[in-house]
């Protein structure tokens, strides 16, 4: 009963948001709580919600103080010599604006945090796909796919769970798996060509001069600058209103969305301490990865530092902070959210009942061949649960499983990084959250379009793992 209950508290969940008939944030909270009545276990649902909010605190902390410290970056230009890069690529060509959106994606990804990556992608590539009435959820689909993908490097955290679960050595797991990864990177780099090229003869390729002929009145916008509006010295103005976008993302005219261009104007510069904050990011990113000290403390103090360092008087550090404050209560509110569903999952058992149902019904012909099932149920098994859930409750079962049949715990162990690329828009990671908030995609909108192809995109480094006899 608890498998099937499970099951459907999930599928309500995706239907509702998917058709739009609750919010994300409505939907996480109400939806549990009604299935944990059901369940016979109301009375609980205060110490699951609780249980779940201690569980997710640090990283809502995290990721609060995380999108302060970049906000900061991003207003004191920090990234801007990247973002000239890419546009200077991109041109405004939809084809190079797609690919040049994974390919920054991928790289920035390298510092393991999925909520870095999507400010700063967002950041970046908001303007041109707002500018051109590009499709938003493309670029939301195509940055999650290719962070999925780099989300395997061993400080990113599946391959150093999957590790410390089956007490192996990470680099052991992730450097055979190095070609199937770079399949799979390969694959959302052509897919984001192919959706570039639909992007491309949907809207044709212009100049950017044309861009602006073409909508005159327009409106500029500053990314991280606050609510203030102008026109800086060779910024190119940015549509607010959202005309063929392909999504209800767009904010109505004539209101500020909170993202802005490279405006080499705007008043938050700080070229002098250019190198002060590429140095404290380097070194904020470096301790992350070296974990000297948890990250949310890390992030905290980095935000400490930049706004201290960068804005020392008191009513500056205030605007920055209102600046960015309603990116930090959408997507700490969000977590919070998501700790009820969790909570309610994990609380009453129900996780634990659909995880054991799915191995129990994995056919004994299948015994010799766990690597490839595994992979298989890493799929639907990371979008659903949490990685925590997945590798230290289900991987062990199935290396298990996988023992009994002569197969050996480091081939369950790669073939379970397989799923990263769907997880990291399962309405369980917080980081899809700042992805979706940023880019003012609805997270519905997002999930309709992103699932099939994140699934495709494990299968294609699934079965680049089988063919080079890693999995």
């Amino acid at each position: 009963m608890l498998t099937i209950l499970g099951f459907a508290m999930i599928a309500t969940f995706l239907v509702l948001i998917m058709l739009k008939k609750m919010s994300p944030i409505a939907a996480l909270v109400l939806i549990p709580a009604l299935f944990c009545v059901f369940v016979g276990k109301g009375a609980k649902l205060g110490d699951y919600v609780l249980d779940g909010v201690t569980s997710l605190a640090p990283t809502a902390a995290m990721l609060m103080f995380a999108i302060v410290y970049f906000g900061v970056m991003i207003d004191v230009g920090l990234f801007d010599p990247i973002v000239r890069g890419i546009l200077k690529f991109c041109k405004a060509d939809p084809l190079r604006i797609v690919v040049g959106t994974a390919v920054l994606a991928a790289i920035v990804s390298l510092d393991g945090d999925g909520s870095t990556t999507f400010m700063i992608t967002v950041s970046a590539m908001y303007p041109l796909y707002k500018r051109l009435k590009m499709s938003l959820v493309v670029m939301t689909g195509v940055a999650a796919m290719a962070n999925g993908v780099m989300n395997t490097l061993p400080w990113g955290g599946p391959t150093a769970r999957a590790a410390t679960a089956l007490k192996l050595d990470a680099s052991d797991i992730f450097v055979p798996m190095i070609p199937a990864l770079a399949v799979g990177l390969l694959f959302v780099l052509a897919l984001s060509y192919v959706l570039g090229h639909r992007e491309r003869k949907r809207l044709g390729v212009l100049t950017l001069d044309e861009a602006l002929v073409e909508e005159p009145e327009t409106e500029t916008v500053l990314v991280g600058a606050g609510s203030g509006k102008g026109t800086g010295s060779g910024q190119a103005p940015v549509r607010t209103g959202g005309a063929g976008s392909g999504t209800d993302a767009d904010a109505p005219e004539g209101e500020d969305d909170g993202l802005q261009g490279l405006d080499p104007g705007r008043p938050t510069l700080r070229p002098k301490l250019y190198w002060f904050n590429a140095l404290l990011t380097v070194a904020l990113l470096t301790a992350m990865i070296m974990e000297w000290l948890p990250i949310p403390v890390l992030f905290l103090i980095g935000a400490a530092l930049a706004l201290t360092v960068n804005f020392p008087h008191m009513p500056d550090q205030k605007a920055r902070l209102g600046a960015h404050a309603e990116n930090v209560l959408n997507v700490s509110g969000m977590v919070f959210a998501a700790a009820v569903f969790t909570g309610v999952l994990q609380g009453t058992g129900m996780v634990d009942h659909m995880a054991e149902w799915l191995v129990a019904n994995v056919p004994d012909g299948m015994g010799p061949h766990m690597a490839f099932v595994t992979g298989v149920l890493s799929i639907p098994l990371t979008y659903f649960m949490s990685n925590d859930g997945f590798y230290f409750g289900i991987l062990p079962v199935l290396a298990e499983a996988g023992h009994a049949h002569g197969v050996s715990s480091l081939e369950i162990a790669r073939a379970s990084l397989v799923g990263q690329p769907l997880h990291m828009s399962s309405p369980l990671v917080p980081a899809v959250y700042v992805l979706v908030g940023m880019a003012k995609v609805e997270f519905g909108d997002h999930t309709r379009f992103v699932v099939k192809w994140a699934a495709l995109t494990s299968l294609v480094v699934l079965g680049a793992g089988i063919l080079f006899g890693i999995i």
